[in-house]
């Protein structure tokens, strides 16, 4: 197990620090390192979890090298991305990418399959999702007719993502690229869903986010991470009740467990927490990409 990188520093270059991500400005491309911080219920929480960077780097790789849908990633070779004298390159290996400047389009783009998390919350207080009318006496959990486009807000550090109806979307970018990007969400989540569904992974629900380059939208961040989106197993599947997962829903249950409010600072994770959450994340990698996790 490798020691958690919570916070990179790589001389002269200036840097935002996202949740996950610490953001290098290089002119016209961007250098995204993906740390080993876990958040939950807007909250940083204090404990890393060790290689979790890694793991979403490795799983979003995949993903960008299989899809056939333009998106922001050039290099992930630490060593072919010129960095300042003196980067620590193994601890940068692995979790660091070089990806192309956007300007990014501020709506998280969410496609479900299965009514889970907000969007269940929703439906068992009016009866929609995202504005969309559903059926009566949908349960938990359970598989919808086919996959829904859900925007959300994309809020600042420490706020709360919104849903929004696909109206409420089309007024804010306009109507020809939201309907693109309902679109290339749903398409994305097709081929995710069918990967996963071959290695006994159900892909319930999962966010995308868009950048416009050129003119034209692309595909940027991560994609279909165990952060990103709900992984259950399909072997345990059951309707009706919240099901187990390879995601951060596992950190999200013990907090809600704990008696924290959920408004103070988040208490510290439990050791077995930590190293449970890390072999959940490493699975789901190892399944989905096929490929051995490198720093296991």
């Amino acid at each position: 197990m490798s020691p958690p990188v919570v916070e990179t520093n790589l001389s002269g270059l200036p840097v935002t620090r996202g949740k996950v991500r610490d953001v290098y400005d290089l002119g016209d491309r961007l250098l995204l390192v993906s740390t080993d911080r876990i958040s939950a219920f807007d909250w940083i929480l204090p404990t890393p979890i060790p290689d979790k960077g890694r793991v979403l780097t490795q799983v979003s790789n995949y993903w960008f090298r299989s899809l056939a849908v333009d998106h922001h990633l050039l290099e992930t070779d630490v060593r072919q991305m010129n960095l300042p004298p003196g980067a620590d390159l193994d601890a940068l290996a692995g979790r660091t990418v070089l990806v192309r400047k956007t300007k990014v389009v501020p709506i998280e783009c969410v496609v479900r399959a299965y009514l889970s998390g907000s969007a269940w919350a929703e439906y068992r207080q009016h009866g929609r999702v995202a504005g969309i009318s559903m059926a009566s006496g949908l349960r938990e959990s359970e598989r919808l007719p086919a996959p829904l486009f859900t925007p959300a807000t994309k809020a600042a550090q420490g706020e709360h993502d919104e849903n929004i109806t696909f109206a409420e979307m089309q007024s804010r970018i306009g109507v020809e690229l939201a309907e693109q990007l309902r679109q290339m969400s749903l398409d994305v989540y097709a081929h995710g869903a069918r990967r996963a569904a071959e290695v006994g992974i159900i892909l319930a629900d999962t966010k995308f986010e868009f950048g416009i380059t050129g003119g034209q939208p692309i595909l940027i961040d991560e994609v279909m991470t165990p952060d990103s989106s709900r992984f259950w197993p399909a072997d345990g599947y059951k309707e009706g009740c919240a099901q187990p997962s390879f995601d951060k829903q596992f950190v999200r249950d013990w907090l809600s467990a704990s008696g924290w409010d959920k408004n103070s600072p988040p208490p510290d994770l439990p050791r077995d927490i930590v190293e449970k959450t890390r072999a959940k994340y490493i699975e789901a990698c190892e399944r989905i990409t096929g490929e051995k996790f490198a720093w296991a």
